[in-house]
């Protein structure tokens, strides 16, 4: 046995602290104890991993909160703070390569209080009706229990929250318990299919609460805020939407389905796995979006941000089928269409769709990504498109997965040379050239 320290960072090239080396995440079970008066969360969280190396010291990512202890199979271990966000741990007794091991950190405070980023990183927020959310890409989890957080290491999930009774508490996955006693109500989910960090999530509030099912069983929970009741028939319409992206996508890849509808102002909509987060202003459509991420994202997830593509180009094209199916769009005519508007904006053009760089992950991924997946059904053909969108969330499912290897899929199945096509519209910051721009249908004669 040689025993070394753990990696402090995953490696991805955009966040290289994000995440950590020495062990695979398997499971985080999470307890939590939370008084929206207060705004105090009180946190014993178990993190089961396997070890990949001989380990005398490993990292987890938790942010602003203290430490009070750490246990490593159950005996005291010591740790400290490293760095923004890295909480070192160093076991009593070195952890051979291969052994599966326990890690349990109590810790508290105000997760509110916790700087964040910006931008698509909300952190941890109190909501209108005096409860708590949690939203945010790449980093969430950690602004509320230790974790590996890096999309490469996906593990199960399994959250037991404690709030005064009167409050309702959302999450991923199943409810598997409710209990009352003394005020105070504890529910437990669980996620068992294997979630990335940043697509955990909890919300406490108000909730008015929809249960259904979907046919084959699969049970689907929507949880309205105060004032976003007007959301509730777009949310009894999930199972049409699920059902329609199933015949175009393949089997519903989790095993939990719904939605929690914010009355948030935030700018964004989150595709937290098996149950989606959606801000005051969300629409049909962007439940059709984020429902379409729980194959391309969740089920399907990127291996470093630069594959960002792989998730929203995606999910944003699933809007497009859905309005040729439901409203007889004709999408030819819609891409010639954005062209003529946007063929003189080189702004448009610019930002690639893959490799954008750190902190450019979220620009024309939703606009020009659409238009380069229209573009790629026409360049290989109806047969080809439609066999993709089922066989590589099929061939990917519940792992993780690269733009590069999306590339080589395509190009296998389709049988054609589709280089050039890639890079003009993945790769490149210009207009592509009129043989990739018009490919098939999309060119008049």
């Amino acid at each position: 046995m040689n025993p070394a320290p753990g990696a402090p960072g995953a490696g991805d090239p955009y966040y290289p602290m994000d995440g950590n080396g020495g062990y695979d995440a398997v499971e985080y079970q999470v307890g939590i104890t939370y008084d929206p008066v207060k705004g105090r969360l009180d946190g014993d969280t178990t993190v089961i991993a396997k070890a990949t190396q001989d380990l005398n010291r490993y990292n987890l990512d938790l942010r602003g909160l203290t430490v009070q202890s750490v246990e490593v199979e159950g005996k005291p271990a010591k740790f400290a703070r490293e760095g923004e966000f890295e909480l070192a741990v160093t076991p009593a007794e070195p952890i051979r390569n291969g052994t599966t091991f326990r890690t349990k950190v109590v810790y508290g405070g105000d997760p509110s209080a916790t700087p964040k980023a910006g931008g698509s990183e909300n952190g941890w927020q109190k909501s209108k009706d005096g409860g708590a959310f949690i939203v945010g890409e790449p980093h969430s989890a950690s602004f509320w229990y230790p974790v590996n957080e890096t999309p490469r290491d996906k593990a199960m999930f399994t959250l037991t929250a404690r709030v005064p009774d009167g409050w309702t508490v959302i999450s991923n996955g199943r409810e598997i318990q409710k209990t009352s006693a003394n005020g105070w109500t504890s529910t437990s989910w669980q996620e068992r299919t294997p979630v990335a960090a940043y697509l955990t999530t909890m919300a406490i509030g108000k909730f008015t609460v929809d249960r259904m099912a979907l046919p084959d069983g699969t049970p689907l929970v929507n949880a309205y805020a105060p004032g976003a009741e007007d959301s509730r028939d777009t949310g009894r319409r999930l199972p049409e939407i699920i059902g329609f992206l199933t015949s175009k996508f393949g089997p519903y890849p989790v095993d939990a389905a719904g939605g929690i509808y914010l009355d948030e102002d935030i700018h964004f909509s989150l595709e937290t796995q098996t149950r989606p987060t959606y801000a005051k202003w969300a629409d049909l459509i962007t439940v059709v979006h984020e429902t379409a991420h729980q194959w391309f994202g969740d089920s399907v997830t990127l291996n470093s941000w630069s594959d960002i593509c792989l998730n929203e180009c995606l999910a944003s094209y699933a809007q497009w089928l859905w309005q040729e199916s439901r409203d007889n769009e004709n999408l030819d005519d819609r891409y010639r269409a954005a062209l003529e508007i946007m063929r003189g904006s080189p702004d448009f053009w610019t930002p690639k769709l893959v490799g954008m760089g750190a902190g450019q992950e979220f620009h024309g991924v939703y606009d020009k990504g659409i238009l380069a997946v229209h573009a790629l059904r026409r360049k290989i053909g109806e047969g080809a498109f439609a066999r993709l969108l089922k066989e590589w969330p099929a061939a990917h499912r519940n792992t993780n997965a690269s733009w590069a290897d999306f590339e080589a899929f395509t190009i296998k199945l389709s049988e054609q040379d589709l280089r050039p096509f890639f890079d003009a519209w993945f790769h490149g910051t210009v207009i592509p050239p009129d043989a990739e721009l018009l490919p098939g249908t999309l060119r008049r004669n």
